[in-house]
């Protein structure tokens, strides 16, 4: 399988791009992740990955979607954003996932990116916008990913996404960069409408045959003002979609990220551990996309004219989310406990960040689910590669030690999880 993928690598893709990957997103991504850590030692903080919502907009109308996309439009400013990167380099971070609404709908995303060729960005689409003189821009950065969402098949695909012909318009936007041997990876949000069909050999085969070079299988999470549960994967379907993915790392030439799992296949939250963040398109900075709730923004606020690195430093918000998260599951307090998470917002009278202004009672609304922690199923990755670079670059950074949480479990979530 590796020299396979090593084959893939060397013939169908673009050398200065496979370059910019290996240096801005490989080497020096990994010298973030060790900054991070030697961070944690001293007690001090900043996420080496940070998530930016570059605007709330989007053609489509996604079913269980937690963005505002119908709302006024709202789009990080350029200035607002390079010196958010220009903070974030400072501290070594050079990874940004550029996500929105839909991001090609910003009017400056080009301006956004090629201000910064030292870093890699990694940005979340439908592929709708992506003609093929964008994808010749994309190649031309050089340090820009597109990973391209596919809901299903076409019926699916329109009933997901609120919209019809969304497929066609979706494989097109992917041709259109695999034309242009952009390095493109495609992402599928599972539910029970589109696990039998994509969640297979067959599929993951194909998007090796078209050139694509890497897929994320995310598990669709009820969030948002009409979250439609009965989307949700049942603990077994979460099972399968684990096995399958490390099934597929140890035997397939694509790369299948996830960031749910350490390499012993434990859960764990990128958001508990630290290693990422998010940025609203409104400048404000939460904990994860789906925790619409914050106390900081990247603007200078109300005289606020610390810097991002003291703002994070300095957050008990952030500081208690990820300690609540840390004590009480392994897994995502979101669909866990969203009661102790309301009470965290509470205290901290942290304000919504939505422009619907409902987030609270959303969050009040929620009943316990299952997330990815599975005590005693725990599936370990069979790729060794994977395993090693989740080992040093991709765990629980020692944030979960010394925690029972059962005590913690509400209840019936433990047992319906083994």
């Amino acid at each position: 399988m590796m020299l396979r993928m090593a084959k893939r690598l060397m013939l169908e893709t673009d050398k200065r791009l496979l370059w910019k990957l290996a240096w801005n997103m490989g080497l020096k991504g990994m010298l973030s992740v060790q900054r991070h850590k030697s961070r944690l030692k001293r007690g001090e903080f900043f996420p080496p990955f940070l998530y930016v919502s570059i605007i709330n907009s989007c053609n489509l109308r996604c079913q269980g979607c937690w963005v505002d996309v119908a709302s006024k439009q709202e789009i990080i400013q350029p200035e607002a954003f390079h010196k958010l990167v220009r903070e974030s380099k400072a501290m070594g971070n050079v990874f940004f996932g550029i996500v929105g609404g839909e991001p090609f709908m910003h009017p400056k995303l080009f301006e956004l990116l090629e201000a910064h060729p030292d870093c890699y960005f990694q940005i979340f689409t439908n592929g709708h916008f992506i003609t093929d003189e964008k994808a010749k821009r994309l190649r031309k950065l050089g340090n820009v990913t597109p990973l391209i969402s596919v809901e299903g098949s076409q019926i699916v695909s329109d009933e997901r996404r609120g919209r019809s012909d969304v497929l066609s318009k979706t494989m097109q936007g992917l041709q259109n960069c695999l034309n242009n041997k952009v390095m493109t990876g495609v992402c599928t949000s599972l539910c029970r409408t589109n696990i039998d069909d994509l969640l297979q050999d067959r599929w993951v085969d194909r998007l090796i045959e078209m050139g694509v070079l890497y897929t994320w299988f995310h598990v669709y999470r009820p969030m948002g003002p009409n979250p439609n549960p009965d989307l949700c994967l049942t603990p077994e379907q979460a099972k399968r979609a684990r096995q399958f993915v490390v099934e597929t790392r140890a035997k397939k030439p694509i790369v299948v990220i996830d960031a749910y799992y350490d390499g012993e296949g434990q859960a764990l939250c990128p958001a508990a551990t630290g290693i990422s963040h998010h940025i609203n398109p409104w400048g404000d900075i939460e904990p994860c996309p789906i925790v619409q709730f914050s106390k900081e923004s990247i603007h200078a606020k109300g005289g606020d004219t610390r810097t991002l690195r003291q703002k994070f430093t300095q957050s008990p918000f952030l500081r208690e989310f990820r300690e609540l998260s840390q004590q009480t599951t392994r897994g995502c307090i979101v669909l866990e406990r969203p009661d102790l998470l309301k009470d965290l917002i509470e205290k901290h009278s942290a304000k919504d960040s939505t422009a619907r202004q409902t987030a609270l009672i959303e969050l009040g609304n929620l009943t316990t689910r299952t997330s990815q922690y599975a005590p005693g199923a725990e599936i370990p990755e069979k790729n060794v590669l994977y395993r090693l670079a989740k080992r040093f670059w991709f765990n629980d950074f020692g944030v979960y030690e010394g925690h029972d949480h059962s005590k913690t479990a509400a209840p019936g979530v433990l047992a319906a999880k083994c």
